[in-house]
């Protein structure tokens, strides 16, 4: 459903690019804030009671989390704040580049509770997870849409003032 929601997203926002709204004029743009729109539905994920029955809840992620890791559920909810973070900070555009680089890091890190996921016969809302071979893909090109959404994205610069009063301080 994740991957469904991210490919509507973008044909969706680079339509509105394409009829003029210059929010959504490039693709890495557009596939900033179609990255953050399922972001936002995920990460809700990691909030939702085990008494919702229409997508994961946290009691369901918390399953996904392997043995190893200390903490679980507070694991589901660190996790669930940073997919919040990085959708807000994907659609500010002098914060995109940070965002997509640490959601990039992120997935990566998640990658091991999705392979657990699909080996240990893990259920999200009563129905089994993905598959390995359709997980790790996934997995991959949200990854990909991380780093392509950075292209092009403003960095933090200091302006000339700012650097006036950074020496000034220093002394």
């Amino acid at each position: 459903m994740t991957l469904i929601v991210l490919l509507i997203a973008l044909v969706a926002l680079r339509g509105l690019g394409a009829l003029g709204l210059r929010r959504f004029a490039t693709w890495p743009a557009v596939a900033a804030h179609a990255l953050a729109i399922m972001l936002v539905m995920t990460a809700s994920a990691h909030f939702a009671p085990a008494s919702v029955t229409v997508m994961p809840t946290h009691d369901d992620l918390v399953g996904m989390v392997p043995p190893a890791v200390p903490f679980p559920s507070a694991m589901v909810y660190l996790t669930g704040v940073l997919e919040f973070l990085g959708a807000v900070g994907l659609i500010i555009p002098w914060t995109r580049r940070a965002a997509g680089y640490c959601l990039a890091l992120l997935f990566v890190v998640m990658l091991p509770a999705n392979i657990y996921a699909a080996t240990a016969n893990v259920t999200l809302a009563g129905d089994p997870v993905s598959p390995l071979w359709r997980r790790i893909p996934e997995q991959i090109l949200y990854i990909a849409v991380a780093l392509w959404a950075t292209r092009g994205a403003s960095t933090l610069t200091l302006r000339a003032d700012d650097t006036k009063v950074a020496s000034t301080l220093e002394r």
